[in-house]
């Protein structure tokens, strides 16, 4: 294989990728990324998960295509996590979290993306209905994931 994508040459890919789109509070989807990298760095997360991170909803989001992630110049365990972290259509969540635990490396990325996601003052923007949606599905995955609340 030709030499790794740096993690600057994964960011800019990442937020190319999601260039235009925004999440549900309405900003711009590369914050998101970076807050999910920043938090898998700050838990003392290695370069090949922080690339993950910042591709961890590529894929899913048709960002960048399975394809593209299986030809990239990337670690196989970044490319692991990534589909790890991977919903997949109709998947039911306990075979999600478990494919999650069983990829080294994938908890740490999914614990940073769950915290953000969960993160009162993206949810305090959402409307009631959808605020309580959100907040019922991040603290499921993250009983089914093993993750204490202790650990945002």
């Amino acid at each position: 294989m030709t030499d790794e994508l740096t993690l600057a040459e994964v960011e800019a890919l990442a937020r190319a990728a999601h260039e235009g789109q925004t999440d549900k509070a309405g900003r711009p989807y590369a914050e998101h990324l970076r807050a999910v990298a920043e938090g898998v760095r700050t838990r003392g997360g290695d370069d090949e998960q922080i690339a993950a991170a910042w591709l961890h909803d590529s894929v899913e989001d048709d960002a960048l295509s399975a394809q593209w992630l299986d030809q990239a110049a990337l670690s196989r365990r970044t490319k692991d996590i990534v589909l790890a972290v991977t919903k997949r259509a109709g998947e039911p969540p306990e075979a999600y979290a478990r494919r999650i635990l069983e990829t080294p490396g994938a908890l740490l990325v999914k614990e940073a993306d769950l915290a953000h996601n969960a993160d009162p003052a993206r949810l305090a923007v959402l409307d009631e209905v959808t605020r309580k949606r959100l907040t019922e599905k991040y603290a499921g995955m993250r009983a089914l994931l093993g993750l204490s609340r202790g650990s945002d």
